[in-house]
């Protein structure tokens, strides 16, 4: 079996889930007996494989890459904001959507967001993705503008702008993580 860290709390299900630092977690409900959570991690066990030999291959990929200086990571900072804004307004016309302040910051986890307000925070680290990834992610986050969510309709309207958004996701889910430190 796994060696895993198990959170035990006042949820309802039982999940797993692989850190950056190829760690497994598994949280479950307070109650939940032993025999229960392995079960469940027998049945997930191709599944932890898998994304646990990729989070060890992408900690052993970012190992050789060179940290991001202070100084390069404010240019970082500046030309994603540049390059981000224009999209933003460029799609935004596209959608026929509005949105309040633009960010551009330094995330370890993600690399957009929506708030309910209209508020678009972005990765400035996306600035070294294909141009194509940007606007991904660009429209992704504006069409939370009209589905606060991941239904259907919104993944719909995702691909009624950019029809290769699953190839746009595999990137950032493969290559992506790398620049996410």
């Amino acid at each position: 079996m796994f060696d895993y860290t198990l959170i035990r709390s006042r949820r309802r299900s039982i999940s797993a889930e692989i850190g950056r630092d190829a760690k497994l977690v598994v949280r479950c409900p307070m109650r939940m007996p032993r025999y229960e959570i392995e079960r469940f991690l027998k049945e997930k066990e191709s599944w932890i494989d898998r994304h646990l030999r990729d989070a060890r291959e992408n900690m052993e990929k970012a190992a050789g890459l060179e940290p991001v200086s202070a100084s390069e990571l404010a240019g970082l900072k500046n030309r994603a904001k540049d390059v981000i804004i224009a999209k933003v307004i460029y799609y935004a016309g596209i959608l026929g959507v509005t949105y309040g302040r633009v960010t551009i910051r330094h995330q370890k986890t993600i690399w957009g967001s929506c708030s309910r307000k209209g508020n678009l925070n972005f990765n400035c680290m996306l600035i070294k993705a294909p141009d194509r990834v940007i606007d991904y992610v660009v429209v992704h986050e504006l069409c939370h503008r009209k589905e606060m969510n991941h239904s259907r309709r919104f993944w719909s309207l995702v691909e009624s702008v950019i029809p290769d958004h699953k190839e746009c996701r595999k990137w950032l889910r493969d290559e992506g993580s790398l620049y996410l430190l």
